[in-house]
């Protein structure tokens, strides 16, 4: 792809100047011009530029979004349970919902093992990863893709899958994921039965039967797996995350391995410790526009009642993070302006990823930018940039 801004070549100093816009910093919005050149922001001034600008007629200039994890990617490998696409291909659709969310960098959220016998999961890691780097090497992604290795810690092949793939350069994120009925996202096991009866048409008896044996063959297994994971994370010195605490004893353990930052609480008092413990809280954009949990568990908007939210990532639906962040602001009760609701989705998730080169708009900040315009409450698209460059 040849990113050239849209007021240089390639090869040449490139200066781009944005203006008429409402330009969303980290605590305020300015009315205002943004000028970038080379692909970093160089300034921010109030009022209007020259007429070689490009004019944003008064709509909002927000951050390139980060998305911390988004299982999205597998879903264009099995765009149906039995059909499996073409990896580059799958990779070139995923990056255009990725960036027509207005994602600029989005860590693709890899499974490493599994729960069940599911061994197709371990044959396309690999693969998928290989198909990232090949199209980002090759200028084919518009948005930046990064990996979060997110490992399967009942699986005992995970610490090997993990170590033949982690020191990947594009490999940034690792969290540690335990998806056994009963425990963590699926303790409600009636609700998790009744989920499963209704997905596979078996009845509540035989599901019952089958969950009593993956316990039975799995539960022991993460006594072993979880410190082997743990360990090669710290030893790259990657940020580690734990996935879907549910008790407190859930984030004292992860808090006592190191871990910072808590993926998707389950409940109120799992939230309530990661913040005890100084953890940053990762809660799913869907849930917020939902209403609700598709699980059953804790609902964001109550986390966020009680300030217990940092960073949203968009799980499975990669536009929720910008429905998310303006339907936040627009809501007097929850008490966020728009700044405060965009730092959750690009510049509290770039620091917590180790990326203090964007996800916002200031001087020597990388030029990942969106114009975004909003029509009966709905935000939408009207330009993305990547380092300058226009992508969208």
């Amino acid at each position: 792809m040849d990113m050239t801004s849209d007021n240089g070549a390639a090869g040449e100093t490139s200066t781009l100047v944005l203006t008429n816009a409402r330009i969303v910093l980290a605590d305020e919005i300015v009315h205002g011009t943004v000028t970038v050149k080379d692909g970093c922001i160089v300034s921010i001034d109030a009022g209007l530029t020259a007429p070689d600008a490009i004019d944003l007629v008064g709509d909002y200039l927000v951050p390139g979004l980060v998305d911390i994890h988004t299982d999205h990617f597998e879903k264009h490998v099995y765009p149906r349970a039995h059909v499996r696409w073409d990896f580059m291909r799958a990779a070139l659709a995923h990056d255009a919902q990725i960036i027509g969310g207005g994602v600029t960098t989005v860590f693709d959220s890899l499974c490493v093992g599994a729960t069940t016998d599911n061994p197709e999961r371990a044959q396309i890691l690999a693969p998928m990863i290989d198909a990232l780097e090949r199209a980002q090497a090759g200028g084919m992604l518009r948005s930046e893709h990064l990996i979060h290795l997110r490992c399967e810690i009942t699986d005992p092949e995970t610490p090997a899958l993990m170590a033949a793939n982690i020191d990947r350069p594009i490999v940034k994120v690792i969290s540690v994921m335990e998806h056994l009925p009963g425990i963590r996202q699926s303790r409600d096991v009636d609700a998790y039965v009744s989920r499963a009866a209704k997905s596979t048409g078996e009845s509540h008896a035989i599901v019952r039967e089958k969950i009593k044996v993956l316990v039975a063959e799995k539960s022991h297994i993460g006594e072993t797996v979880r410190p082997k994971v743990v360990e090669l994370a710290r030893s790259r010195g990657l940020p580690l995350l734990s996935h879907d605490d549910t008790d407190i004893e859930h984030v004292d353990l992860a808090a006592d391995e190191g871990v910072a930052i808590s993926e998707f609480p389950c409940t109120m008092e799992a939230a309530r410790e990661a913040r005890a413990r100084a953890m940053l809280i990762v809660a799913g954009a869907p849930n917020i526009l939902r209403g609700g949990s598709q699980s059953g568990n804790i609902a964001v908007r109550d986390l966020l009642n009680e300030k217990l939210v940092d960073i949203l990532a968009s799980d499975y639906v990669p536009r929720s993070l910008l429905d998310a962040a303006f339907m936040i602001a627009a809501d007097p009760a929850l008490d966020y302006d728009l700044p405060a609701a965009l730092r959750m989705v690009t510049k509290t998730p770039a620091e917590a990823a180790g990326l203090g080169d964007r996800g916002e708009i200031a001087a020597g900040k990388r030029a990942d930018l969106l114009h975004v315009g909003l029509h009966d409450g709905h935000p939408f698209l009207k330009a993305v940039w990547r380092q300058g460059m226009r992508v969208a």
